[in-house]
């Protein structure tokens, strides 16, 4: 479903040449701060990955962890550590 997603979005940026995105990645509650840092870090640069292999030009991709510090979702438990286990893509600039 994820790399749908990225898939979708890259088919946007195609044809919308002049945005660029920032994907963050978070992680649930569980685990140090470094730890999930790193995670986020690389779950954002995975999901950066698929969009340049499908042809988005490296620069208009702005990557970021926000590892356990930012949940989108409050709470704890199983539920709620699974939703907050994502990479997140927002428009960040058009020209």
């Amino acid at each position: 479903e994820a790399r749908n997603n990225l898939l979708g979005q890259s088919l946007y940026m195609k044809n919308h040449d002049n945005v660029k995105i920032q994907i963050a990645g978070n992680c649930d509650e569980r685990g140090s701060t470094d730890y999930n840092l790193a995670l986020g870090a690389l779950r954002a640069g995975n999901a950066a990955h698929v969009m340049i292999y499908e042809g988005i030009e490296p620069e208009r991709i702005k990557t970021i962890s926000y590892g356990k510090e930012n949940p989108i979702y409050p709470g704890t438990g199983e539920e709620v550590w699974a939703k907050n286990r994502n990479a997140t893509t927002v428009v960040r600039k058009t020209k």
